[in-house]
């Protein structure tokens, strides 16, 4: 039976007009901690916005914390952060050896402010991600939680502090016990992950969902399942189950869209509904079995699923997923549908070309460089 959640406060931001007037307002109210972990910050005005409020927060006395990818934020400079530094807020880059640690990255978003609210999804510090989502912004999705789940949110936050702190250690100091795990709080999940040995709750958690669903609902900036999760989602088409894709009309990864449409025939000839959504760069993270919902920084791709560290909440409550659902309709009102017919038109030599080609990077090269990396790092 889906369990209600009782204890804690969930709240869908659905658009960047949303999530970070929200975000601000919350750091503004800060009395004990904020901590900020991110893939992306950019110097530009929404990032400065945030560095301003934070260095109010440090002068009230607050614990200012920032986690940023240095990959994902290449073109940061050191000095940007020099104003917070300089109050006493601290600020680490993960992984800032690129050229030795290149593959391994911390793609994990969140917001939290005094072990007690938190905002998870994936929404990156860039202005690019402001807007309505339709007209103005990429098309994203966060939540917003207030309850237990964000004092495990903090413990995450505080372990990945901990392990970008490390100077120069072996990436093993990285990669070790906490990375990979599952936090079950009184109502909920939070599904860690990461690279190295063991198996990831995250695919972990999927399988054992899609394994008897009966309704499937993906709305993915991109989409590369695994073979054994393919396989469950076709199943669920093909003995008459619902499955329904909202995937990327416009992405900032070529390669990673045409990875995933060379999946479309596979998917459309069992039975699934194909959408892409049409006004702006998807970069949504939103799966919807049954009466079971995950939100947060995981794609459902090769590098999400294997090689980054990511967070994703498991939420079992008919009443969210409802809500979600209702997000996930409202979504597919600016969206395009795939059909066979339409596919196999359009479909040239060529582009089937490009498909297999980006499916052959992303699925089969990427991961093996990535695990590659690890192991070599790690001994």
């Amino acid at each position: 039976m889906p369990v209600e959640p009782a204890t804690a406060n969930y709240n869908w931001l659905c658009t960047g007009k949303d999530v970070f007037p929200a975000m601000l307002a919350a750091i503004e109210g800060a009395s004990e901690s904020v901590w900020l972990e991110t893939y992306i910050y950019s110097a530009d005005e929404l990032g400065e916005r945030f560095r301003d409020a934070l260095v109010a927060a440090r002068r009230r006395d607050v614990d200012v914390r920032v986690l940023f990818d240095a990959l994902g934020s290449l073109g940061l400079s050191n000095s940007f952060w020099d104003p917070l530094r300089a109050v006493g807020g601290n600020v680490l880059r993960f992984n800032p050896s690129l050229l030795n640690r290149f593959g391994i990255r911390d793609h994990r978003k969140m917001l939290v402010i005094d072990h007690r609210l938190a905002f998870v999804g994936g929404f990156n510090i860039a202005q690019e991600y402001d807007g309505d989502g339709i007209n103005r912004g990429w098309c994203d999705l966060g939540l917003k939680i207030e309850g237990p789940l964000a004092a495990e949110l903090a413990a995450s936050f505080e372990d990945m502090f901990t392990r970008a702190r490390a100077p120069q250690t072996p990436l093993l100091r990285l990669t070790q016990s906490g990375a990979k795990r599952t936090i079950v709080a009184p109502r909920e999940q939070l599904l860690l992950s990461g690279p190295g040995r063991g198996r990831s709750p995250i695919k972990t958690a999927l399988r054992r969902d899609l394994a008897h669903a009966r309704d499937v609902r993906i709305m993915m900036a991109y989409f590369l399942p695994t073979w054994r999760m393919r396989r469950s989602i076709v199943r669920v088409a093909r003995t008459g189950g619902t499955v329904q894709l909202i995937l990327a009309g416009k992405s900032d990864v070529t390669l990673s869209k045409l990875a995933g449409q060379s999946l479309y025939r596979r998917f459309l000839k069992a039975g699934a509904r194909i959408h892409e959504y049409q006004p702006q760069i998807l970069h949504a993270k939103l799966l919807i079995i049954d009466d079971i919902v995950y939100v947060g920084s995981a794609n459902l791709d090769q590098r999400s699923l294997n090689i980054n560290y990511e967070l994703m909440i498991r939420l079992h409550s008919s009443t969210i997923a409802a809500q979600a659902g209702e997000i996930f309709q409202n979504t597919m009102k600016y969206c395009r549908e795939i059909t066979l017919e339409d596919w196999r038109k359009h479909r040239t030599l060529w582009r089937r070309l490009k498909q297999h080609l980006a499916y052959l990077v992303l699925v089969r090269i990427d991961p093996h460089i990535g695990r590659w990396k690890w192991r070599v790092l790690a001994d």
